[in-house]
Parts: C-alpha cells; sequence; structure tokens
C-alpha cells in the first residue's frame, strides 16, 4: 500500500548501509505510483481468491510465492558474490518480531477483504500512521509534537467517517482493516530499529520465512486442497505483492518520503477502479469524504516530515494491506 516514512531513531552503533542512490524525485516517483498498481492488483486478486478459499490459505499461498522470490534473489546474490548473506541478521530478535507483525496484519486485512470493498478497506488501512504515531514514543523513544497528533486524529476521523459506528451502514468486519493497521505499524516500528543493522534483502527474505512459517504451522487446521487455477493466483499475488514492496524500497533509495508519500494515496485510486471493474462495488459520497480526510492527514504529515529534514529509510514498507 501507501507509503510512510518512519520517525526517527537512536544512531546505529553500526555503520550506516547505503542511502539514497541519488536525488531522482521523479524516479522515485514514479516507482511508487507502480507499485500502488502492483499492491491493489495483489488486493483486488486476494479478494477474489478468499471467496473460493480460507483467509490462512491464501495468505499461505501468496507467502509461498513471497518466499520462492526472495530464495531465487538469494542464489543470484550468492552466485554474484554480492555483499553478506540475507540469511544473516544482526537483529534476529526483531527480524522475529516484525515477521510474526507483518502475517498477522495479512490475515486480518484477507478476513476484512471477504466482506469489505477493496477501497474501502484500502482506505482505512490508512490508519497505521496514527498507530506509529502512538508507537514511536515508548518503541523509538520519540518527542511527538502536537502537530502531528492533531494531524493523526484528523487521520483518525476520516477513517470513523468512512466506517460509521453507530449507524446502519456500520460493518462489524470494518475492525479487522483497523487492528489489521496496528500490526503493520508495529511492523513498521520495528523496521525503523533494524535500518542500519540489516540490509532490506535481508529483511524481506526474514519477513518471508518466518511469515512462511507461521501460516505453515496453522494453515492444516483450515486446509482445503486448492486446483490448479487456485494455486495459481495465489503464487500470483505473492509475485505480485512482493515486487509491489521491492519497488517501493527502491523508490525510497532515490527520493526522500515527503516527496513520495503523497504519490502513495494513489492506490485508493487503483482500489476503487478494480473493485468497479471485477466487483461491481461504487464508493460512495460518504467514503469519498472520509478518503479526503485521510489523504489530508497524511499530507499534512509528510509536510511536517519535510519541514524536520527527517531522511527517508531503506527498506520501507507500503502503510497498509496485504503485505
Amino acid at each position: 500500500m501507501a507509503t510512510l516514512t518512519l520517525p526517527a531513531a537512536a544512531p546505529s552503533t553500526r555503520p550506516a548501509l547505503p542511502a539514497l542512490l541519488g536525488d531522482q524525485p521523479l524516479r522515485g516517483i514514479a516507482l511508487v505510483v507502480i507499485s500502488t498498481i502492483f499492491l491493489s492488483s495483489s488486493d483486488a486478486t486476494a479478494k477474489y481468491l478468499t471467496g473460493q478459499l480460507a483467509g490462512i490459505e491464501v495468505a499461505w499461498l501468496r507467502y509461498t510465492g513471497f518466499v520462492a522470490v526472495m530464495l531465487v534473489a538469494a542464489l543470484v546474490r550468492a552466485h554474484l558474490k554480492r555483499g553478506a548473506s540475507p540469511f544473516r541478521s544482526a537483529r534476529p530478535g526483531l527480524q522475529v518480531v516484525r515477521g510474526i507483525a507483518l502475517v498477522g496484519s495479512a490475515l486480518l486485512f484477507l478476513a476484512g477483504l471477504r466482506v469489505l470493498p477493496v477501497a474501502e478497506i484500502t482506505a482505512i488501512a490508512f490508519v497505521s500512521p496514527i498507530f506509529v504515531t502512538a508507537l514511536s514514543i515508548p518503541v523509538l523513544g520519540e518527542t511527538v509534537g502536537a502537530r502531528r497528533w492533531i494531524a493523526s486524529l484528523v487521520g483518525l476521523l476520516g477513517v470513523l467517517i468512512i466506517v460509521r459506528p453507530g449507524t446502519s451502514a456500520f460493518q462489524a468486519a470494518a475492525i479487522l482493516p483497523i487492528v489489521s493497521a496496528l500490526f503493520w505499524a508495529a511492523a513498521l516500528v520495528v523496521t525503523r530499529k533494524i535500518n542500519g543493522y540489516d540490509a532490506p534483502q535481508t529483511t524481506m527474505t526474514w519477513s518471508a520465512l518466518v511469515g512462511f512459517a507461521v501460516l505453515s504451522a496453522v494453515v492444516p487446521f483450515v486446509w482445503e486442497t486448492p486446483n490448479l487455477t487456485q494455486v495459481a493466483i495465489g503464487a500470483a499475488i505473492g509475485f505480485i505483492s512482493t515486487a509491489g514492496h521491492w519497488l517501493v524500497t527502491i523508490a525510497y533509495r532515490h527520493a526522500p518520503a515527503s516527496t513520495l508519500v503523497p504519490f502513495s494515496y494513489t492506490q485508493i485510486v487503483w482500489a476503487g477502479l478494480l473493485g468497479f471493474l471485477f466487483f461491481g462495488t461504487v464508493p460512495d459520497a460518504t467514503m469519498g469524504l472520509g478518503v479526503l480526510v485521510i489523504c489530508g492527514s497524511g499530507l499534512y504529515t509528510a509536510h511536517r516530515e519535510r519541514m524536520r529534514r527527517i531522511p527517508a529509510p531503506t527498506g520501507v514498507l507500503p502503510a497498509g494491506g496485504v503485505r
């Protein structure tokens, strides 16, 4: 999903990993926009498959594709003898925590996809910056100013407009992407603590392996033998989402987060278009208002980050969605 700059953390005692490859904002913007197409396509495809298989099984198929991509990348890296092994981490404990948070976020998001329109669940997932703001205080020791808190609360208001609690339009399933966003925010904050210790490929490899291990332990309880078409679709979800994440990682090495964040909101547009084309869902005016409020909150937060001149970390993850 959309990209998000992470709060600053205490300086690492290790040498910093390579940061920006150069000041190439147009290339970074193009990569982010393309990544949102990949991620929206992954979400829409997952929604289709969750109508046929349990969410846990869909997640397992997705992670199978994820693991396959990362293992091939590791073999290529080993063949070219470039850098340390992606299986060797300086912070293995944090990598495991991050991997568990990601798979938890994915499962909750998939559960919500069974009921909610793609555009709606995508928009709700953008609530994760609010949780990042809250978690950055105890985890990263950051001081959060009043303006950032106000922007976060405005974003929460946008989510409430979409969810409409207390009305006949409210669906209990809307709670699922909100909790998913909480797990996602935890993964984002842990990612910031890992940056400077592990390379992005190492982080992605550990995420794939940890998530695959967790899902392999629980998928037998809901297993329903998929046909070849379902296996192919599940693998495609893994390949497409992994490609999207990788594009985001590269984009954040070409331009600062404050430049890229506004363009990440194009994912809501793609999600709405795909939802209309494949599921016949049309966002209503109330949802449109909520999306505008959420986007406004995110854009202001990006502006504040630009003013603070916080450099974008490598290996940044999208802010919501199935990851």
